[in-house]
């Protein structure tokens, strides 16, 4: 026989899965690691990473791979080691005590769906700063002990790694995460059984897998398609944040709307509001308006029901971001739904649409919610006026100013962006009641108490602490991406940590204006090399991998800090996210931020590092447009001076080179002769005492229930009273009006001839007086005067808006009177508005008929 010189066969490979035997004595250790409050508790990520250290930093801080990863020899050493025990047992007895408080019944219990959360870098089903929020808020309702629940989804591959290639160009890269390896857990059914949810799609149903997340106290449920049940197109459509095309995008959104709204259904779970956070979430409403005519409501009744207990809130200030479906997409999944709403087709397209019945405009998810939701909001008061422009279209016969969109301005979670370092400073000073009462200003006053040298110090130590973790974690990157180790070796000994540390880290949308810096690269150049006032500034973000204009910021950034006068002066930092966020805003000296106003809806990085006593230097808009206090940080105006973009950023750049050269640099390098600047401790002082009270989370979420929650609450409770008694009634009501509103017939308006002509005098006092015959209807109908001018850029605004006195009724005739006068001289236009008033309408766009009228 022929010997061969190789004869193997292949192997059969089965994957097992080996879970980790931990000791009884330990077991407390896996179910912390499995609830997410160790991320915002020091104490609990202390203790973990004091049993392997080593093995913290391998498994990336991630205590329920590092369980996993300890050897069972490892685990038995430290169950038989007592001072290991005694503190796992005093930290797992305030996570029971923390767990175990009751929600507060007196607050309206809330569920809340958003595409994505940003909770911890461990789990990366977040992209930015909607997802961060989302994170932080649902942190804020565990430790505010709120009756909430969330719903997002589980994504295999999350948001994209950054890298970058030796040229300074985006690498995107896309990484499966091993789900057991996660601080979550499988849900199962009642059988014991993995939950697997069913989701209409077209004709068949898409199976998702529901995972919890245990945020403190508060549920967050993820679906799971990526599974076999699936076709391999459906298995992706949480594949990837904010991935694939817009086929893909509507299947996300069907998924989390409806699918959400279902999943809560089969957990038996019901709460007074229904929070959209961003348009994705829109389609809850759909399967929740069917619910309702499923159950025996006309679809006009369902609809009160559904508005009276939804809230939308938006992040975008422009039109183009929002989501729009052209119509034979939307119908493609979305066709079968108007039959169980009870409606026609085109009136759920209309839903959709700020011009009903134009068959041109495509649905859009942003306008969906507004038509759904009784209230709609903003993420700070600017961008809640920039939101009444946006969506002015949706409720005509209103001027944007008089619309009901409101606002709540973003905070951050304290004790998640808080250094350590910082949390024990304000413990050693602050009341002791301090985390309960973090919105009260007085307290955060006794930072005036803290010694300065010690506010220095505490500074100094975080921004070593950031240059060593840049040193530690950049280095290999450096080496593969600068091409030439000698390099490396120079900008890592010019890093200075005694220089001045400016951060700017954000998502590169041009919007953003990253390159304001780089206008004037001779001026910046002589700023960073000045040897008596010494500058670095610290780059970081991603651009969406669509985005080339965003990617190509980034290429420019790296480019320049390669040359020989920006080394180590300017630097890039790749991948930014939860944890290279956290070092970010507690180590750098200034926070910079430079949008194009008013495009910046809040931004919350600036929020982050006020806690940590770093001063924000940014243009006036989203928060810091509120937040600024002169003595407390530095600002651009947020008045234009050039319509041409290209000029004003010129404009901008030279102010913040002004501002540097000027104010910053010569206040921080006055230093006294223990080695710092008074007035830099001033300003930080200031910035924490006068500012960062009003921008934590709990502030945040305690708005929320005082603007919207408990008032929307009331109101649902008021319809829903005695079988929808209230809401059938307010339905027909509704729909007697809208049928005989175009009959309602203006009989006479009476004026003097001076307001016929259009000449009349400031201060003098005239009298109107209008008939109306209400055609049957019941004293139904509010009158009133609206003045408006032109401002100087030529937009019409609101002078007053005066209501008329119904001072008469005979049979269907009803008289309204007013008595008027003007105080400011001038060119004004006047008309007048009727529309609908009833006791139970929230507000006039809940019923946004109009008629205008003159005479």
């Amino acid at each position: 026989m022929k010997v061969k010189t190789n004869y193997a066969n292949a192997p059969v490979w089965r994957e097992i899965n080996v879970k980790s035997r931990i000791p009884e004595s330990l077991k407390m250790l896996e179910e912390m690691a499995r609830n997410i409050w160790w991320a915002w508790n020091d104490e609990a990520t202390e203790m973990f990473k004091e049993l392997d250290p080593e093995l913290w930093q391998i498994v990336a801080q991630n205590p329920v791979a590092l369980l996993e990863r300890l050897s069972y020899e490892k685990l038995e050493a430290l169950s038989e080691n007592k001072g290991v025990l005694k503190k796992i047992d005093d930290i797992y007895a305030k996570f029971k005590a923390y767990i175990n408080e009751k929600p507060d019944s007196k607050r309206p219990s809330v569920a809340y769906f958003c595409m994505e959360y940003g909770l911890t870098h461990v789990l990366k089903i977040y992209s930015g700063g909607l997802g961060v929020l989302a994170g932080d808020y649902l942190k804020e309702a565990s430790d505010s002990n709120v009756d909430m629940c969330a719903v997002g989804f589980l994504y295999r591959y999350g948001y994209f790694s950054q890298s970058l290639s030796m040229d300074g160009q985006q690498i995107a890269n896309y990484e499966a995460q091993n789900f057991g390896s996660l601080p979550l857990e499988r849900v199962n059914d009642e059988n014991g059984k993995p939950l697997v949810l069913d989701v209409p799609y077209l004709n068949y149903y898409v199976h998702a897998y529901v995972w919890r997340v245990n945020v403190g106290r508060v549920p967050l449920y993820l679906l799971d398609t990526d599974n076999e049940m699936n076709s391999e197109f459906d298995r992706p459509i949480t594949h990837q944040l904010y991935g694939g095309d817009w086929e893909n995008r509507l299947k996300q959104e069907i998924l989390l709307g409806i699918g959400g709204v279902l999943l809560l259904k089969r957990l038996g779970i019901k709460k007074d509001i229904y929070h959209c956070n961003e348009g994705h979430a829109a389609l809850c409403n759909v399967q929740r308006l069917c619910d309702y005519v499923e159950g025996g409501m006309s679809f006009d009744e369902a609809l009160e029901v559904v508005r009276a207990s939804s809230l939308y809130t938006v992040h975008t200030p422009v039109p183009a971001g929002h989501d729009y479906f052209d119509e034979g997409l939307f119908g493609k999944y979305m066709g079968g739904y108007p039959q169980r709403m009870g409606i026609s087709w085109e009136d759920l397209m209309n839903l959709g649409r700020i011009n009903p019945g134009d068959p041109n405009e495509r649905f859009c998810m942003s306008t969906f919610a507004c038509n759904t939701c009784q209230e709609v909001n903003g993420v700070s008061w600017l961008h809640g006026k920039v939101s009444q422009e946006m969506f002015a279209g949706i409720w005509k016969g209103y001027f944007p100013e008089e619309n009901h969109v409101g606002y709540v301005t973003n905070g951050v979670h304290f004790p998640t962006w808080c250094a350590s370092e910082w949390k024990k400073l304000y413990n050693k000073y602050f009341d002791k009641n301090f985390l309960k009462d973090q919105s009260n200003p007085k307290i955060w006053e006794a930072i005036y108490n803290v010694p300065d040298e010690e506010i220095w110090n505490t500074r100094v130590a975080l921004k070593n602490k950031l240059i060593d973790y840049i040193r530690n974690q950049f280095r290999d990157t450096w080496l593969k991406n600068q091409g030439d180790p000698s390099r490396v070796v120079s900008l890592m000994d010019k890093i200075n940590p005694n220089a001045l540390l400016i951060g700017f880290a954000r998502r590169f949308a041009t919007y953003k204006r990253a390159h304001l810096l780089f206008t004037d690269l001779d001026r910046l150049s002589k700023i960073v090399n000045n040897p008596d006032y010494p500058v670095q500034f610290l780059f970081a973000g991603k651009a969406h991998p669509h985005d080339g204009a965003g990617q190509g910021l980034i290429k420019k950034i790296v480019e320049i800090s390669k040359r020989p006068e920006f080394l180590g002066k300017i630097i890039f930092l790749e991948n930014y996210d939860m944890k290279l966020a956290r070092r970010l805003v507690s180590g750098v000296d200034i926070w910079m931020n430079t949008p194009t106003r008013p495009l910046e809806a809040s931004g919350t990085s600036g929020e982050k590092a006020l806690m940590n006593g770093v001063v924000n230097f940014s243009v006036l808009d989203g928060w810091w447009l509120e937040g600024y206090r002169e003595g407390a940080g530095w600002a651009l105006t947020e008045k234009r001076t050039y319509q041409n973009q290209e000029h004003q950023d010129q404009l901008d750049a030279a102010t913040i080179y002004s501002i540097l050269e000027t104010e910053i640099l010569p206040l921080y390098y006055a230093r006294n002769k223990k080695g710092y600047s008074e007035g830099w401790i001033k300003t930080i002082k200031n910035s924490i005492a006068q500012v960062a009270p009003h921008y934590t989370m709990k502030r945040q979420l305690d708005d929320y229930y005082a603007k919207f929650y408990e008032k929307e609450a009331s109101h649902f409770h008021s319809l829903a009273a005695n079988d929808f008694t209230k809401v059938k009634e307010l339905a027909k009501w509704k729909e007697e009006v809208a049928e005989k509103w175009d009959s309602i017939e203006i009989v006479s308006v009476d004026k003097c001839e001076e307001l016929r002509q259009g000449n009349v005098e400031s201060g003098k006092d005239y009298t109107i007086t209008c008939v109306i015959d209400e055609k049957g209807l019941d004293d139904v109908v509010s009158v009133e005067m609206v003045v408006t001018y032109t401002n100087v850029e030529g937009k019409e605004h609101i002078y007053s808006v005066t209501p008329m006195d119904l001072i008469k009724r005979e049979g269907n005739l009803y008289t309204f009177q007013m008595v008027h006068s003007l105080s400011n001289a001038g060119s004004f236009k006047v008309a007048y508005r009727m529309f609908p008033k009833h006791a139970d309408l929230p507000h006039r766009q809940d019923f946004c008929y109009v008629r205008w009228f003159n005479a």
